[in-house]
């Protein structure tokens, strides 16, 4: 079996772990920032630091050993356009909120039998797709070319190199600082300390953030047929999923495709099991207006971020890229002006957003 062959294998089996975690959990950055700026809830925020800690300290101690190169990832360019980037953060953060959920939250409950999801995820990879190489993307590169700049310093353990802390120290000393903050923002809160199936879920998703680096740049580190270093995200990999399923003849599988049939999987398996299968759909025409006009904005805006809430809100971060930390700032003020302020998108009504619970 060749590298790429195991790469997919990896994929799937990360996937699957994703998909069976996600539905237990109720693992959604959306979900997460809903509970807590409107209900005061901040058991699924925690989840989230607690996986973007694990996920930093995982991926930065392989780093550290020289068995990933980070810097072949799309994270740690150079060359990037940081207004792009949180101008697509904003747009994804704004449409997660109107269509109730991230794309990997849409795919986690498609597998549930939750058919509102199906056009999440359709719409997602299609607006997606014509951003990164249809109609709009002359547009998307014109912008990039406008506003695009080149940095020296792409990361920050490359910043504590730049000062004087060279190497594997530069890594540790960064991912010890960033870890600990989200480790004691996680574990500052007594009830969350009480609730294992969440502590679990957030070293678990960390972990699979640390896999998919392993399986694409160790596994795949093949000097005839390298593939794509890269890890968990959604945005993408959820196109290159629908194109792969219409022409299949014409295309060959990879990571990403294989961790969306995964994640589609597990959820699958795991609603089946436990009892949590059943059919839903919208109320209403205005509601799958409003999750269809989310979705577009989802695809569209993590295509100019270069990923999602998982994309770049987990496996960017676990780089330590600046550029990650500029795309998941639009993405944060993007889900803040859908929960609050003038702009923010009104519950439809009561039994919709019970119904789009995560933890139903």
């Amino acid at each position: 079996m060749d590298s790429s062959h195991l790469v997919v294998l990896a994929g799937l089996a990360i996937g699957l772990i994703y998909g069976a975690i996600g539905l237990a959990s109720g693992f959604c950055l959306m979900s997460s920032l809903r509970g807590w700026w409107a209900k005061g809830d901040t058991r699924l925020v925690r989840t989230y630091a607690l996986a973007i800690a694990v996920a930093i300290a995982a991926t930065q101690t392989l780093a550290a050993y020289g068995l990933v190169d980070l810097g072949k990832s799309i994270y740690l360019q150079p060359t990037f356009s940081g207004p792009l980037m949180f101008f697509g953060g904003l747009l994804f953060g704004y449409g997660m909120v109107m269509a109730n959920g991230c794309p990997s939250r849409a795919l986690i409950l498609l597998g549930r039998g939750n058919l509102r999801s199906f056009v999440v995820v359709v719409l997602v990879g299609i607006s997606a797709e014509v951003t990164l190489k249809g109609l709009i993307a002359p547009m998307r590169i014109a912008a990039l070319q406008v506003s695009q700049s080149t940095v020296t310093v792409t990361s920050l353990p490359a910043w504590l190199s730049s000062v004087g802390l060279h190497g594997a120290p530069a890594r540790i000393v960064a991912a010890a600082a960033i870890g600990a903050a989200f480790l004691i923002f996680a574990f500052a809160h007594r009830p969350f300390r009480r609730a294992p199936d969440q502590i679990g879920a957030g070293i678990m998703i960390g972990l699979l953030v640390a896999a998919g680096w392993f399986a694409t740049g160790y596994l795949g580190a093949d000097e005839f047929n390298p593939v794509p270093i890269t890890s968990l995200t959604f945005i993408a990999p959820i196109a290159d999923a629908l194109q792969y399923v219409m022409l299949s003849t014409g295309l060959t599988l990879n990571f990403g495709i294989a961790t969306v049939a995964g994640v589609f999987a597990g959820s699958v398996a795991t609603a089946l099991v436990t009892g949590r299968f059943r059919l839903e759909g919208f109320s209403s025409p205005r509601h799958m207006l409003r999750s269809a006009g989310g979705a577009v904005l989802m695809g569209a805006g993590g295509a100019m971020a270069l990923g999602c809430s998982v994309g770049q809100g987990l496996t960017g971060l676990s780089t330590l890229a600046l550029a990650s930390f500029i795309a998941v700032a639009g993405i944060l003020a993007g889900t803040a002006a859908g929960l609050r302020g003038a702009l923010r998108v009104r519950p439809l009504t009561p039994m919709i957003e019970a119904q789009s619970s995560p933890w139903t």
